[in-house]
C-alpha cells in the first residue's frame, strides 16, 4: 500500500508539471506564430513596435514561470522524499508541546517555500518589470513590503495553525468540523477587515478628489441603488505603472479601488465603464458567491483530511516515525494541491462566466458598450496584455475572457 500511495503522489506530481509545461509552450508557440497579427479591433491603437513588445513581454514572463515552477517542484519533492522524515524526527525529539511542535514544523516549510521564491520574485521585480517600463518600487520599499508581509503572515499563519491544532488535541473525533467553523469565520473576518486594516498597511486610499468625476459616479451608482462611497484611489504607481481596478470587502467594509495610474491614463467615460464593470461584480454578489463556494469546498476538503490524515499507512508511505498530524495534514494537501491543479478550470471557467456579467452590466448602466471597449483597448496596451493566447491555454488558466472575445462581445451589443 506504500508503494501505491508513493507511485499516485509521483504520478499526480509529473502529471502537473508535464501538463503546466505543456500548456506554458503551447501558448507561447502560438504567441510566437500569430503575434506579428495585429487584431482588427486594435488597429489604430497599437503599432508594431508595441505588439512586439506585447509578445515579448508575454513570452519573458511565461519562461521564468516555468523556471520558477520546476525549482518549486524540485525544492517540494527533495522536502517530501528526502528532508520530510529527517524534520519530523528532529521537532518530535525537541520533545514540546503538540501544537509548538505543528508551529514549527510549518515554519520551517514555509521558510524554505519563502526564500525559493525570493530570487524569483527580486528578478521579475528589478530586472523583467523594468525592462518593460513597469516597475517603480524602490528597495527600501521593497524591503519595507517584504518585512511588513513577513510580519503579517506570520502572526495569522500563527493563529491558524495553533488553532487547527488545538482542535485536533481537545476535539479529535470531530476537529474537522471545529475547523471548519473557525476557518470559515476567519476568512469572513479577513473579508471584512482587509480593505479597512490590512490594505492600508501597503499603501494610501483615499477617496477619488475629481469632484465632477464624483458626481458621475453617484449618478452611476444611484442607478442601482447604491450609495456614492467606497471608491477610492489607491498609489499603486509608487510600484508599478501597470493599472488596474478591483473590488474588494463585504459588508460595511465594500470598496471599489481604482488604481492612480488608471485614473491618471484613462478618460472620464472609460474609468466609468470600469467602474461600472466593477459594479457589476458587486450587484450579482460575485464576491458572496465565491465565498459560498469556498466555504463548501474546505469543509468537503477537512473531512477528507480527517478521513485520511490518521492512517499510519500514509506515514509510513513517507518515511515518517509515528503520526503526527500536523506532518499529515501536510501530506495530504499535496495530494489534495496536485489533484486541484486538474480540476483548476472549473473554477477558471465560472469566474470568466462572472466577468461576462459584469461587462453586460456595465454595458446596461453606462449605456453603451464603446466606452468599455476603449478602456479594454487602453488597458491591454498599457499592461502589454497577450492578444493571441491559445484556447487552451485560457480555458486552463484564465481568470478573465481574453480581451479579443470581450471586445467582440461588446463590439456585438452596439451594432
Amino acid at each position: 500500500m506504500e508503494k501505491t500511495l508513493i507511485i499516485f503522489f509521483l504520478a499526480l506530481f509529473a502529471g502537473r508539471y508535464v501538463l503546466r509545461y505543456s500548456l506554458q509552450q503551447l501558448n507561447i508557440r502560438h504567441l510566437l506564430q500569430h503575434g506579428k497579427e495585429i487584431p482588427p479591433v486594435f488597429q489604430g491603437v497599437i503599432d508594431e513596435g508595441t505588439l512586439t513588445k506585447m509578445v515579448d513581454y508575454t513570452v519573458d514572463n511565461t519562461r521564468l514561470a516555468a523556471k520558477e515552477n520546476l525549482v518549486d517542484d524540485l525544492v517540494e519533492l527533495g522536502i517530501v522524499l528526502l528532508f520530510l522524515p529527517l524534520l519530523v524526527t528532529l521537532i518530535i525529539a525537541c520533545k514540546i508541546p503538540f501544537i509548538g511542535q505543528a508551529l514549527i514544523f510549518f515554519g520551517v516549510l514555509a521558510a524554505i517555500g519563502g526564500l525559493t521564491g525570493l530570487p524569483f520574485d527580486l528578478y521579475s521585480t528589478f530586472v523583467l518589470e523594468k525592462k518593460y517600463g513597469f516597475s517603480t518600487i524602490t528597495w527600501r520599499l521593497w524591503l519595507t513590503d517584504l518585512l511588513k508581509s513577513l510580519i503579517l503572515s506570520i502572526v495569522l499563519m500563527g493563529i491558524l495553525i495553533s488553532a487547527f491544532m488545538a482542535f485536533i488535541v481537545y476535539l479529535p473525533t470531530c476537529w474537522w468540523f471545529a475547523a471548519w467553523v473557525f476557518f470559515t469565520a476567519f476568512q469572513i473576518l479577513m473579508l471584512w477587515i482587509y480593505p479597512v486594516v490590512i490594505a492600508p498597511l501597503f499603501n494610501k486610499y483615499e477617496p477619488i478628489a475629481d469632484e465632477a468625476l464624483t458626481g458621475q459616479i453617484a449618478s452611476l451608482m444611484a442607478k442601482v441603488g447604491l450609495k456614492a462611497q467606497g471608491i477610492y484611489s489607491v498609489d499603486e504607481g509608487k510600484r508599478s505603472r501597470h493599472t488596474n481596478a478591483y473590488f474588494t470587502g463585504i459588508g460595511k467594509t465594500k470598496r471599489i479601488v481604482l488604481f492612480d495610474t488608471l485614473l491618471a491614463s484613462h478618460t472620464a467615460e472609460e474609468i466609468l465603464a470600469v467602474l461600472a464593470h466593477e459594479i457589476g461584480h458587486w450587484k450579482k454578489k460575485h464576491i458572496l458567491k465565491q465565498l459560498i463556494l469556498m466555504i463548501t469546498a474546505s469543509l468537503i476538503g477537512l473531512y477528507l483530511v480527517y478521513c485520511v490524515a490518521s492512517a499510519p499507512v500514509l506515514y509510513r508511505a513517507f518515511g515518517i516515525t509515528g503520526t503526527p498530524l500536523y506532518a499529515g495534514l501536510f501530506l495530504v494537501s499535496l495530494y489534495l494541491g496536485c489533484s486541484g491543479f486538474f480540476i483548476s478550470p472549473v473554477g477558471g471557467a465560472l469566474m470568466r462566466r462572472y466577468e461576462r456579467e459584469a461587462d453586460r452590466m456595465a454595458v446596461e448602466l453606462t449605456g453603451t458598450p464603446d466606452h468599455m471597449i476603449s478602456a479594454l483597448k487602453r488597458l491591454a496596451k498599457d499592461n502589454l496584455a497577450n492578444l493571441h493566447p491559445h484556447p487552451l491555454y485560457v480555458w486552463f488558466y484564465y481568470s478573465h475572457p481574453p480581451l479579443l472575445e470581450r471586445i467582440s462581445y461588446l463590439v456585438k451589443r452596439s451594432s
